[in-house]
């Protein structure tokens, strides 16, 4: 039957639609700061209308439920930057570790070493061959340059060692990731039976996903149940309120230790497109790999030409055919002097013949090879040219990098501020909708009120029943 009671139900619906719009803006307030959190507002809708000897008449509002406001197309787009911008950023941090280990142009760099080394020759080859301090200036010089190639190996080999530690230990945050994505799917499954949305839970699952994203290829796939399923690549890494963990297995290629990631009880290897991750297997097994390569190449080149030549030489002592460098070692990682001259200055093979101690010009011959003969790249450089194209290289790929990590830092600020613009809480508007909502409560009260008075009014001041 419409009447007052029907009123004051109306008044009751309008209070209480009112109360939880309040919570809720106060709720958004509250949140204006948490990290991952998305405005929250309340669906109402028009109460079905009850019949009446006059037509349908309205019975006041009826709450839907509150939903939380998300861009799905926009946080798509998030994900995908963000995963190039981790990219990006690990590889800037790579290069320009890789470019401080060879820190040049200075004095404590590997080409200033070089041109000392070549200077000793050619000091030696200008003067008296025979003298001793311009003999131990050359060796002390060879001993510098390589020290400086052992430095620089190690350096990098050091670099790579701890890039493999760093994988495996973010396999250990991925599967953490991984874990509480899955709880908080158990979770948003259980809260959900009841049609009602579990906003909160969602969003924080929205923003481990988001974090997720920094580090590798991520796609998602929301269930009816609301559960998600999240991929890396096209395999599932969270299904439910189940995931797949990643597992690690220690390779040997060429005797380097390396670490390949798997999927947890396969020998499937895990394949990274994009994010931090595949920056880290690629800075690895490629950058610097290849600068390792890139010395290799320099000391092996150095080794055998300068031997080459010296071979030819004759010491103080008359004699010839000797190695200045050790021709077991041809690699920055072991290259040394031979044992032939070392700490003995006199069997330096300086002078084109027995008995012409003062003669310098395989000295000469020495310095001119170190210095001007192209015997890099396939005879197209110098090794002041091949070290001088290393050492750009370096720069290039650090600029490179550098250039890509602010462009991609741009674009993802710039989603993420079209995303806020949409689900992200402006005080300014939760303000006016607080005194909105405010107001509308004081009326539903003031129905209310007015209800309570006309049935007042109908049981007081109608007369008795049966009198």
């Amino acid at each position: 039957m419409y009447g007052l009671f029907t009123g004051l139900e109306i008044g009751k619906r309008a209070l209480m639609s009112s109360q939880l719009a309040i919570n809720t803006t106060g709720h958004n307030m509250a949140n204006v700061n948490t990290p991952g959190f998305s405005r929250q507002r309340v669906s109402v809708a028009t109460a079905y209308p009850a019949q009446t000897m006059w037509g349908k008449a309205g019975t006041g509002v009826e709450i839907n439920g509150v939903e939380h406001i998300r861009d799905q197309f926009l946080t798509g787009q998030y994900r995908d930057e963000n995963a190039s911008l981790g990219s990006w950023e690990y590889r800037e941090k790579n290069m320009m570790t890789i470019e401080s280990f060879f820190n040049e142009p200075t004095e404590n760099g590997l080409g200033h070493t070089l041109d000392e080394f070549w200077v000793s020759w050619e000091n030696l080859a200008g003067a008296d061959a025979s003298n001793p301090a311009l003999r131990t200036e050359v060796l002390s010089r060879a001993e510098v340059l390589t020290n400086r190639f052992h430095q620089l190996d190690r350096q990098l080999h050091d670099l790579r060692q701890n890039i493999d530690l760093e994988i495996r230990n973010q396999v250990l945050d991925l599967n953490e990731l991984g874990r509480q994505i899955a709880d908080l799917n158990r979770q948003i499954s259980l809260q959900e039976l009841g049609s009602q949305k579990a906003n909160d839970l969602r969003d924080r699952r929205d923003h481990l996903v988001d974090e997720l994203s920094k580090f590798v290829d991520v796609s998602v796939m929301d269930k009816s149940n609301g559960t998600a399923t999240v991929l890396i690549g096209s395999m599932a890494f969270v299904d439910g309120d189940d995931y797949l963990k990643l597992d690690t297995e220690i390779t040997s290629n060429n005797g380097i230790s390396t670490t390949d990631i798997v999927w947890e009880g396969t020998s499937m290897e895990v394949r990274f497109r994009d994010g931090e991750m595949a920056a880290m297997i690629a800075a690895r097994d490629v950058d610097v790999l290849k600068y390792e390569g890139y010395l290799d190449s320099l000391a092996k080149t150095i080794v055998e030409s300068v031997n080459q030549v010296h071979r030819t030489g004759y010491g103080l002592d008359d004699q010839t055919g000797r190695d200045f460098f050790d021709s077991r070692y041809i690699d920055a990682e072991h290259i040394s002097i031979s044992g032939d001259v070392l700490d003995q200055p006199n069997s330096i093979g300086a002078a084109a013949a027995a008995g012409t101690p003062g003669d310098g010009s395989i000295a000469q011959q020495i310095a001119d090879t170190m210095k001007y003969s192209r015997i890099m790249d396939n005879n197209t450089a110098t090794i002041s040219e091949y070290y001088g194209g290393i050492v750009g290289r370096i720069g290039i790929a650090t600029q490179e990098a550098t250039n890509y990590k602010d462009n991609y830092g741009m674009l993802v600020q710039q989603i993420e501020n079209q995303r806020q613009s949409v689900q992200g809480v402006s005080m300014d508007e939760e303000m006016i909708n607080l005194v909105k909502f405010q107001n509308a409560y004081d009326a539903a009260a003031r129905v209310i009120t007015t209800m309570d008075q006309a049935l007042e009014t109908l049981i007081h001041n109608t007369g008795v029943v049966g009198r």
